[in-house]
């Protein structure tokens, strides 16, 4: 699978579209203050506590308290509490040397949230999901700082490995390189992507993570809650520090400067692939050049059609999303439930697509053309797992119901990627009401008479076929035409253009072929 990444610039908007195989998979934008995203570290203060919710309400500087429930307290947060206090005063009893600090007892994993914190400390926290609708931020205080092939979780000396590692020898060989390179005090999680990796680039992925992890201790000393203490990599390296490996073949950008450090960033972490960066300097737009925004336009909407004529529809509620499979003009010559499961096999990669495209989270369900058969059913499901793989974020797929529905949760951290592709109608100009159609040769002849006596000879007149048809019809001398020629003392050509809605008209010089404005 070849994988590109096209970044198109725009002032203080930045578009980022990941290809697979030159189909858009998925579609960011980043603001040039995107604040409260997905990773960010924030010094937050406890505003207060909701015992009927066990959770807090934590201020971090959004227009609305940001939410913090007790099980994403973390087992460490009497040590986070401490570590936060010391690192702002300056005070910090472990020196410059993290590896030294005291852990504090670990909090229990159901108590209350009004028997941990109490005086409205001052913490660090964690974006878990961003604003969405009317609520503020979800917040974290399990803090993890991500790698290319490692995630940090400090406070801990737990070493882990991603269950998509199969193999057990390769899982135990990880295991034991990371346990022998990092520092104490710091957890890390393997990512799947250190498969086959070896000590020295994981060494190297562990001392850039306790880097991070010194300098948001440099930026809490004097820190005053709400403040921003370390943001998320931007968007694109983001993407290139998860996705890059060896199927990446090109990121390309309209950005110089976004160009540069996306090279800067490849060289840094996988040279080898330093060359597939490069700075689109050309007059024509990136996203047309690529085509993508001839994808974006036919993948976003109420309905979304596929290659056999079938398509999708689908609508979201603020509670659930719900996606309607719909046969269309597929041939039924195989039988209905050939065609049925044929049907909802292509739509399975397409709604998969779709889902990671539109970003969308929570209760998906998904209302497949029915099928009678239990190995039909099962092959709709499996295929759905497997078109669901390479999606990063967490989900969960239940076999078919007996009412022919998909249910499917997928992990929630943003709001909706929706895009509204539809364009103003440029006869009613989005009003909806076009002028009386009885009226237009009237309108086109006032026209006329107007040019005629601005001291126009030679006219050509463009107009709908439909329009042309009825100007032009009967014998030459009975014609519309020629009885406006005659009657004006002009010479009028009408022409027919598909280009035209039906009320419209422009009228040219035919010497110089000239528009006129009227």
């Amino acid at each position: 699978m070849n994988k590109e990444l096209i970044i198109n610039a725009s002032g203080d908007v930045v578009e980022i579209a990941l290809l697979e195989d030159k189909r858009l998979v998925e579609l960011h934008y980043e603001q040039g203050k995107d604040d409260f995203a997905v990773g960010d570290l924030y010094l937050g203060k406890v505003k207060k506590l909701m015992p009927g919710l066990n959770a807090a309400f934590v201020d971090v500087g959004y227009e609305k308290d940001a939410f913090l429930h007790y099980t994403d307290l973390s087992p460490h947060f009497n040590s986070l509490v401490k570590f936060s206090r010391q690192s702002i005063e300056g005070n910090k009893s472990w020196g410059n040397d993290f590896s030294k600090f005291k852990n504090e007892p670990v909090i229990l994993k159901a108590g209350k949230i009004t028997e941990v914190i109490h005086h409205k400390p001052e913490i660090v926290v964690q974006i878990l999901k961003e604003p969405i609708s009317a609520k503020g931020p979800r917040l974290s205080c399990e803090i993890s700082l991500p790698g290319r092939f490692l995630v940090m979780t400090p406070f801990n000396d737990s070493v882990s490995v991603s269950r998509k590692i199969h193999s057990a020898e390769e899982r135990k060989r990880l295991q034991k390189i990371v346990e022998a390179v990092k520092p104490r005090n710091y957890g890390m999680i393997v990512r799947t992507a250190a498969e086959g990796k070896g000590t020295e680039e994981l060494h190297a992925d562990v001392h850039e993570l306790v880097n991070m992890w010194d300098t948001i201790q440099a930026n809490l000393k004097g820190a005053k809650a709400p403040q921003k203490i370390l943001g998320e990599q931007t968007k694109t390296t983001s993407i290139l520090r998860d996705l890059l490996n060896d199927s990446f073949q090109r990121v390309v950008s309209n950005d110089k400067r976004i160009a540069d450090d996306a090279r800067e960033y490849i060289s840094r972490i996988a040279p080898e692939k330093a060359e597939i960066v490069s700075f689109h300097n050309n007059s024509m737009n990136i996203f047309d050049q690529y085509g993508v925004s001839k994808q974006v336009k036919a993948s976003f909407g109420q309905t979304v059609s596929m290659g056999s004529g079938s398509y999708l529809i689908i609508q979201h509620t603020e509670a659930l999303h719900v996606i309607d499979v719909n046969s269309g003009t597929r041939s039924a010559d195989a039988g209905q439930e050939q065609n049925a499961l044929a049907t909802n096999l292509e739509a399975v990669a397409e709604i998969a697509r779709q889902m990671r495209l539109r970003d969308l989270g929570g209760i998906v369900i998904v209302d497949f053309i029915d099928m009678k058969l239990p190995e039909n059913k099962r092959q709709v499901f499996d295929a759905m797992e497997a078109a669901m793989g390479p999606d990063r974020a967490r989900h969960t797929i239940l076999p078919i119901s007996k009412f022919g529905l998909m249910q499917i949760t997928r992990q929630r951290l943003r709001p909706e990627l929706n895009i509204n592709t539809s364009e103003e109608c440029p006869t009613c100009k989005g009003t909806g009401k076009i002028g009386p159609t009885m009226l237009l040769a009237d309108n086109i002849e006032r026209d006329l008479n107007y040019l005629v006596d601005q001291g126009h000879r030679e006219l050509l007149l463009k107009v709908h076929p439909i329009v042309e048809a009825y100007l032009t019809k009967g014998f030459f001398f009975s014609s519309i035409r020629h009885k406006w020629s005659k009657k004006y003392r002009t010479k009028l050509t009408v022409a027919g253009d598909n280009s035209f809605p039906i009320t419209q008209y422009r009228y040219f010089d035919a010497r110089t072929n000239d528009s006129i404005n009227l």
